[in-house]
């Protein structure tokens, strides 16, 4: 036992394993308090996460948003800096998508680029707003993206309905199909699934994230602004600069993430009443990552896997939801919060 503990606190990469075995040894434990059975509930969501084409495909459409936000939140961490707005960034996303989509008519090579570049640009720039308030104002980005992701919802809400509106109707035109992301092959597949190419431009934006900050000089750059701004400043960077710049990356990932959700599930923009929610879960998402480009995939993967196969528990099982998203937050807090369990097995270890 004791060579076990010594493993997992040198290896890091087992550190998650053992996280998400305790939320869910948790889990179980929260489910039996309530008379339910836990390993009947576990099963049910496994088997309706991957029972079948149809359910593992709308997992991957699931999970294809949060890679996007998550990608957005963890690369705003790794700079030092606390983005909130990957929910307003996703929408001005969205309205990007939806200008294009709607106005041009071109071939699908030409279309859909269009898309993801204005799209990601206009995420980028909502981004922007938040760290050029943080650079020359000196007003913390958590106030200024989270005022800015209310903007985002209502200004997107009054474009639509000014501009793409479809008549008698709370939503914006249908955009050209030249522009879709989805393919009817792949649909076949996944015995009618909602997958698109979506989550190819995700992992592709992950590899981006890696490389990005880690092999070039600007990342380089990014991440010493993060770790200490005054040692930076003193060797010559550009604090202010660089802040703005982490900002409209991060704000990028987001955009994009808006532009596939159009593109490739709901080709139309609706007039929303609420958040869609990916940007909070990508705050997740990137915790569980650990900031980190392959964790962040992983994250949303997990994420995805409960979320969506919490309807399996529920029929399943017979587990009320209010029961589930306990479970579901036990799992997510402990993977969330590794080094906890690290630290755990270190004084475990000093003790004996």
């Amino acid at each position: 036992m004791n060579k076990i503990a010594r493993l997992i606190v040198k290896d890091s990469t087992l550190v998650p394993i053992v996280s998400i075995l305790i939320g869910l040894l948790l889990g179980a434990i929260v489910m039996l308090i309530g008379s339910y059975n836990p390993i009947l509930a576990y099963a049910s969501l496994f088997e309706y996460v991957f029972g079948s084409m149809n359910s593992i495909g709308e997992m991957i459409r699931q999970m294809t948003p949060l890679i996007f936000t998550g990608l957005a939140v963890a690369f705003a961490f790794r700079t030092g800096l606390f983005n909130i707005g990957a929910e307003g960034q996703f929408m001005m996303g969205m309205l990007g998508a939806t200008f294009v989509g709607v106005t041009f008519q071109m071939p699908w090579f030409l279309h859909v680029p269009l898309a993801l570049i204005v799209g990601g640009v206009m995420g980028g720039l909502w981004g922007v707003i938040a760290g050029y308030l943080k650079a020359q104002r000196g007003v913390h980005e958590v106030i200024s993206t989270i005022m800015l992701n209310w903007i985002a919802l209502y200004l997107g809400n009054y474009i639509v309905k000014k501009f793409f509106l479809e008549p008698n109707q709370m939503r914006s035109k249908y955009i050209a199909d030249s522009s879709w992301l989805n393919s009817s092959t792949v649909t076949s597949w996944f015995d009618g699934a909602r997958i698109h190419f979506g989550i190819l431009i995700a992992i592709a934006l992950a590899v981006v994230f890696y490389i990005v900050l880690w092999r070039t000089k600007q990342g380089y750059e990014l991440r010493a602004v993060g770790i200490n701004p005054h040692a930076s400043e003193y060797a010559g960077v550009n604090v202010k600069a660089n802040i703005v710049k982490a900002m409209f990356y991060s704000g990028i990932f987001a955009g994009v993430g808006g532009v596939c959700e159009i593109l490739g599930v709901f080709h139309y923009q609706a007039v929303n009443s609420a958040f869609p929610g990916y940007g909070m879960l990508g705050i997740a998402v990137a915790l569980i990552g650990r900031n980190s480009a392959i964790g962040t995939v992983l994250g949303a993967l997990l994420l995805a896997v409960f979320t969506y196969g919490a309807a399996g528990i529920k029929f399943g099982a017979g587990v009320p939801e209010e029961l589930i998203n306990i479970v579901v937050a036990i799992v997510i807090f402990f993977v969330a919060a590794s080094e906890m369990v690290k630290l755990l097995l270190r004084f475990k270890k000093r003790k004996e």
